[in-house]
């Protein structure tokens, strides 16, 4: 590994992980009070698993957006790929806000809908720059595909 793809992985998995800990914010504000009164389906995991998934899924997120920056900035392909990853987090960011903070399932699934769909097209543009690092982000995007169908069965039930 160059010092290169290190600094820009340790700062990609440092701002996923700040976008993690805004959710995790929001997330506390819902599970206080309103999460547990809610109707979840028989394959809702335990809430102290929800963390751990989610600090792996930003740790490999965070790798996978260092690997393609350390192609370098100037290349189109690296812009395009990074301003996907961008957008996706920004409505990743989104979903907790939405779900625990305002405690609105059905926008929240039409938000994670959205993020899903983002993150199949950051895969792809990932994958023009580097497949390492789109198969990096292959576990993120089964785990919100899960979350979106608990999202979904939630707002169903609810």
């Amino acid at each position: 590994m160059t010092k290169k793809l290190f600094l820009r992985s340790s700062v990609a998995i440092g701002i996923c992980l700040l976008f993690g800990f805004m959710g995790a914010i929001a997330t506390q504000a819902g599970t206080a009070d309103w999460y547990p009164d809610l109707n979840k389906p028989w394959f809702n995991p335990p809430e102290a698993f929800f963390g751990p998934i989610w600090l792996i899924m930003y740790v490999l997120m965070g790798i996978a957006a260092g690997i393609v920056w350390s192609k370098g900035f100037y290349h189109k392909w690296v812009k395009t790929a990074l301003y996907h990853f961008g957008f996706q987090l920004l409505i990743n960011g989104s979903w907790s806000l939405l779900f625990f903070g305002i405690q609105k399932p059905f926008l929240a699934l039409l938000s994670i809908i959205l993020l899903f769909i983002l993150i199949l097209i950051t895969i792809k543009w990932f994958r023009v720059v580097s497949n390492t690092a789109a198969y990096l982000m292959i576990p993120y995007a089964v785990w919100v595909l899960f979350a979106m169908i608990l999202n979904f069965e939630i707002w169903r039930l609810n």
